[in-house]
C-alpha cells in the first residue's frame, strides 16, 4: 500500500521562499509521475505542477517561473521549491501517485502566505 507524507509548510511572508517535500513509500516510486496539488478555501483542488519518471515538468500557468517540482529517486522523495510566493498562493498542497487503478494523496500541508 503507498504512503504519501508531506511535510514543510507554514507561514511565509509575500516574496518569500518555502520548500514542500512529499516522501513516497509502498511503490516503485522511480517510475512514476509525481503531482502537486493545491486547494485554498472553498475552491476546487487544482493541479500545481507535475514531473514525470525522465524529468520532463509542467506548470500551472499561476505558479510559473515561480515554482519548481523536482524528484530524488534515490530518496524517494518529490519537491516543490516554491519562491516569490504571494497571497494567493495559501492553500493546502497535497502530493498525489497514480497506482493500482486509482489516485493515491499525501495528508496535504497547509501553506499561508501573509501580505
Amino acid at each position: 500500500q503507498v504512503q504519501l507524507v508531506e511535510s514543510g509548510g507554514g507561514l511565509v511572508q509575500a516574496g518569500g521562499s518555502m520548500r514542500l517535500s512529499c516522501a513516497a513509500s509502498g511503490t516503485i516510486f522511480s517510475i512514476r509521475p509525481m503531482y502537486w496539488y493545491r486547494q485554498a478555501p472553498g475552491k476546487q483542488r487544482e493541479l500545481v505542477a507535475y514531473v514525470t519518471s525522465s524529468g520532463i515538468t509542467n506548470y500551472a500557468d499561476s505558479v510559473k517561473g515561480r515554482f519548481t517540482i523536482s524528484r530524488d529517486n534515490a530518496k524517494n522523495t518529490v519537491y516543490l521549491q516554491m519562491n516569490s510566493l504571494k497571497p494567493e498562493d495559501t492553500a493546502v498542497y497535497y502530493c498525489k501517485i497514480f497506482m493500482d487503478g486509482r489516485d493515491n494523496w499525501g495528508q496535504g500541508t497547509q501553506v499561508t502566505v501573509s501580505s
